[in-house]
């Protein structure tokens, strides 16, 4: 880490997450491709959330600036820097909102900053599309969502679908993609409500509204050919330009730990597991994802009764699954109650199974690594990304919930049936294959003459005036 002087080059980028490790992680990858590129790369953030990126990025000469946030929120308790944090999701609009209490901080840095030639920051700050405008710096959006659940979720909004349903599970046809069926349950409000006032709406209406009529582009970790047709859609009848730049993971430098004391024992047991010849199921629902007492049973019965081998990561408020579960399965099982690196798990070689909540990243990472995926969406944009992975792209099958619904309860019966499937049975078989195909395409798009890799040198010639 350097201090900015005056004798930094001349191109320079700010990049600016929302405060919450799934939003900041990708735009920490897309950091390093610019450095590579030889760019000053400058990321604000919030000094609790600082450490984080700064522990992530300490190979490299990124420059890191803090502002910082107002703890006066009414509705939200004082200390909280980020959504990881929240005591509850719906807290959510407040805890965004409140990010705009920034702005004349962060305008007043800008002001001090070299020239800046371009800038990236999340949805959810739509205020910073305001900022960039004041000091004529083109800014690029970043929501990291993937192109099929934008340019569903758009057309379902243009053409009102979810109204007047006479069920939440009641599927309806999108007029764009004929083949592809959607429910109310596969959206968030105020789309899946119909319901076009209120805190939430008004939130969602500003980011989008500045987000596409007037920022500059729209970035998307993805890759071409991992969606082609969608690309192509958001291109051809949407705004801002959009430019696919991902996987963004595979920016990363891999852990390459050799010595077995500096491995977490949750890669000591994964290792162990491979010199076994066992395979090993992942389990993992994201950071946010809130997920009952009732449910949190059914999940270890499942997995218990289904005999396969596996890592669960669960959140430390989630401790107490069930009476002697630990002990009972120790012998093939494994539940770690701290941050891991997914990535590092997934590209392990013992790991041949993912049960996901979906999240875009989590999506990715699963088939960057070739691994297939058991769906499992929560929120957010995880049911349509969950269709994604097992209807268009096929590298995924989904759980069995017990009223068929989106968003059902899973009993354990389902559960382990849909396990079995996915690490044992012929369907699983077929979307390993799928899995492994597209990780080298994944591959591919970032290397020399690749999709992903020309694009970000087209976009950076553009904003620059730079070859890359």
């Amino acid at each position: 880490m350097g201090s900015i002087s005056g004798d930094t080059q001349p191109h320079h980028v700010v990049l600016f997450p929302f405060m919450s490790k799934g939003h900041t992680i990708p735009l920490l990858h897309l950091a390093r491709l610019l450095l590579q590129r030889r760019l000053t790369v400058t990321i604000f953030t919030t000094p609790a959330n600082r450490p984080f990126i700064s522990e992530s990025l300490n190979d490299t000469t990124a420059f890191i600036l803090d502002l910082p946030f107002s703890h006066n929120v009414t509705d939200l308790p004082a200390g909280i820097e980020s959504t990881d944090k929240l005591p509850s999701m719906s807290m959510f609009p407040s805890f965004a909102n409140a990010t705009k209490l920034m702005q004349p901080d962060f305008e007043r840095a800008l002001q001090n900053l070299p020239r800046v030639n371009f800038m990236v920051s999340d949805g959810f700050l739509w205020w910073t599309l305001e900022s960039a405008s004041k000091f004529n710096i083109p800014r690029f959006v970043f929501y990291g969502m993937c192109y099929y659940s934008c340019c569903v979720s758009r057309a379902v909004a243009i053409d009102r679908l979810l109204f007047g349903l006479q069920s939440n599970d009641e599927l309806i046809t999108v007029p764009p993609f004929p083949w592809i069926k959607v429910t109310r349950n596969d959206f968030e409000l105020p789309i899946s409500e119909g319901q076009l006032k209120g805190r939430k709406f008004e939130f969602t209406k500003e980011t989008v509204i500045a987000a596409s009529l007037n920022s500059y582009g729209i970035i998307f970790n993805s890759f071409y050919e991992l969606e082609p047709l969608f690309d192509d859609y958001w291109n051809r009848e949407c705004t801002p330009k959009a430019w696919s730049v991902g996987p963004l993971c595979l920016a990363e430098p891999p852990k390459g730990r050799t010595e077995p004391h500096n491995k977490p024992k949750w890669v000591q047991w994964l290792d162990k597991k491979l010199d076994q010849g066992s395979s090993v199921l992942y389990v993992a629902f994201g950071s946010q994802a809130e997920i009952s007492p009732a449910q949190l049973k059914e999940i270890a019965t499942g997995l218990e009764e289904s005999k396969v081998n596996f890592l669960w990561v669960i959140r430390k408020c989630e401790s107490e699954i069930s009476d002697g579960f630990e002990e009972r399965v120790k012998d093939r099982g494994i539940v770690v109650r701290e941050w891991v690196d997914q990535r590092e798990i997934l590209m392990h070689e013992s790991v041949q199974g993912f049960i996901s909540h979906c999240g875009w990243n989590s999506v990715l990472e699963s088939i960057c690594a070739g691994v297939p995926i058991l769906a499992w969406p929560m929120m957010a944009d995880q049911p349509l990304n969950a269709r994604m992975v097992v209807e268009e792209i096929k590298v995924g099958l989904r759980v069995e919930t017990c009223d068929g619904s989106v968003r059902g309860f899973v009993k354990w019966e389902g559960l382990e049936k849909m396990v079995k499937e996915l690490m044992e049975g012929k369907k699983g078989k077929e979307v390993r294959k799928k899995s492994k195909e597209l990780a080298e395409m994944a591959k591919k798009a970032i290397e020399e003459g690749g999709s992903s890799k020309c694009t970000l040198d087209l976009l950076i010639n553009e904003t620059c005036g730079k070859k890359t």
